[in-house]
């Protein structure tokens, strides 16, 4: 007959409340979340994650080299200097790796209590952009014009979300199955920052948004059964969207029919297809493209058809290389976070590197139709290089305080799960 074991001794119970303050429950990845995230001692003193900071800085650093070689014909003749899109580029890499270092050294437990100031924040960003102080280029208002410096909400919108999410997925573990609690909530907020990006418009932030959201409930274990009915309304919701706005409509049919359409809205996929074919299994060399001269922005969304053209198929799989090796080691960060909003935040942020690249890369290749999506790191602009410059920072610093997997037995005895409420209370869906 097993006995009852001891109990606690005054001088152990202060002890064991302290250890069990941060912690709410041992979960089915041996995750911990944290009921209060506080800053970790490792937070800015043990090291980052030397290949995770490397392919960063190198692709930031192969991201210069490509805009040069694909904007200096451009620049030479709107602005009569070859160099004008390398000094501005060079800038925001230069500010971007600043960025990542200092945020490298914060404590990504201080995230948690941010969480809704930036969420709020980022909303009203996007809410000014829709209701008329947009800065507008190529038919979109998706700038903010603070004097010399154009910001893109849009960009932030997605690390936004990803730290609402991870806050929200963590604080609420396995209530995250229910679909009023855990399932339902995450899609209205995200559906809101869907409508501000659509109303600018920016149907591929948009998109990009609504997979972070269902990439992260995934993980997060919400029922497939929820996400795939989502899924199928997301998709009817998108369809309706492209159907019913002529422009859009127009420029699906142009994709569909290319070869028709090479002389107007199917111009640049093309191009793009072409710059991708004249690369050949070597490329041409770096600046000796052709295409620059006929590829409009090659310097932006369309950077990768350059890559493919000066640094042929194997630079193109390189590249690719390197993007799986960057959300790899994202997610190896999230398996050994310390904790449950570590472990989403990372995964989030990972994913959101991947499914941009994936995109852009896509429509490079003429696979999708034209989205407006950079390419992390490498594509020219200082709001898409800050910000996901920032969210490598966010990585790396959760790479500082990652453990080694321990093995199932080393980690004692699961603590036992509390038996869920009935009914949420008040306010606890979004919280």
């Amino acid at each position: 007959m097993r006995t009852a074991p001891p109990a606690p001794t005054a001088a152990k119970a202060p002890a064991v409340r302290d250890a069990l303050r941060n912690v709410r429950r041992t979960v089915g990845m041996q995750l911990i979340a944290p009921l209060d995230a506080r800053p970790s001692a490792l937070g800015s003193s043990a090291a980052v994650d030397p290949v995770l900071a490397a392919t960063v800085v190198a692709l930031v650093g192969f991201g210069v080299v490509m805009v040069f070689s694909a904007s200096a014909v451009q620049a030479t003749v709107q602005y009569h200097d070859p160099q004008f899109f390398l000094k501005r580029q060079t800038a925001y890499a230069i500010a971007g790796l600043l960025a990542m270092w200092l945020v490298s050294r914060i404590d990504y437990h201080r995230f948690y209590k941010l969480t809704y100031p930036v969420l709020v924040a980022v909303g009203t960003l996007l809410l000014l952009c829709v209701v008329g102080f947009g800065h507008s280029g190529g038919g979109a208002a998706r700038w903010l014009s603070v004097g010399p410096v154009h910001i893109q909400p849009a960009e932030m919108a997605k690390v936004a979300l990803v730290i609402w999410l991870a806050y929200s997925l963590a604080k609420k573990a396995e209530r995250v199955k229910t679909f009023t609690v855990g399932f339902l909530p995450h899609l209205i907020v995200a559906g809101i920052f869907m409508v501000l990006c659509m109303k600018q418009p920016d149907f591929g932030s948009a998109v990009v948004l609504l997979l972070l959201t269902f990439t992260m409930l995934f993980v997060a274990g919400a029922k497939v059964g929820y996400i795939l009915g989502a899924s199928i309304l997301g998709g009817v919701f998108g369809a309706v969207a492209i159907r019913f706005r002529e422009y859009r409509y127009e420029r699906y049919l142009a994709w569909l029919h290319m070869d028709e359409h090479r002389q107007d809205l199917a111009y640049q996929p093309f191009q793009s297809v072409m710059s991708f074919g004249s690369g050949g299994t070597t490329g041409l060399g770096i600046g000796r493209g052709l295409q620059t001269l006929y590829l409009p922005e090659a310097h932006t969304d369309f950077v990768a058809a350059i890559v493919g053209e000066e640094l042929g198929f194997l630079g193109v799989a390189s590249l690719c290389a390197v993007y799986l090796l960057l959300v790899s080691r994202g997610v190896r960060a999230a398996l050994r976070a310390p904790d449950d909003f570590g472990s989403f935040l990372a995964f989030g942020l990972s994913t959101m590197f991947g499914v941009q690249a994936l995109v852009n890369l896509a429509v490079a290749f003429a696979i999708l139709p034209t989205k407006g999506l950079t390419l992390p790191f490498v594509s020219f602009g200082g709001s898409s290089l800050l910000v996901n410059s920032v969210a490598a920072g966010i990585l790396l610093n959760i790479s500082r305080q990652s453990t080694p997997v321990a093995p199932r037995a080393a980690l004692g005895p699961p603590i036992p799960k509390a038996s869920a409420d009935p009914e949420p209370a008040p306010g606890e869906a979004f919280a």
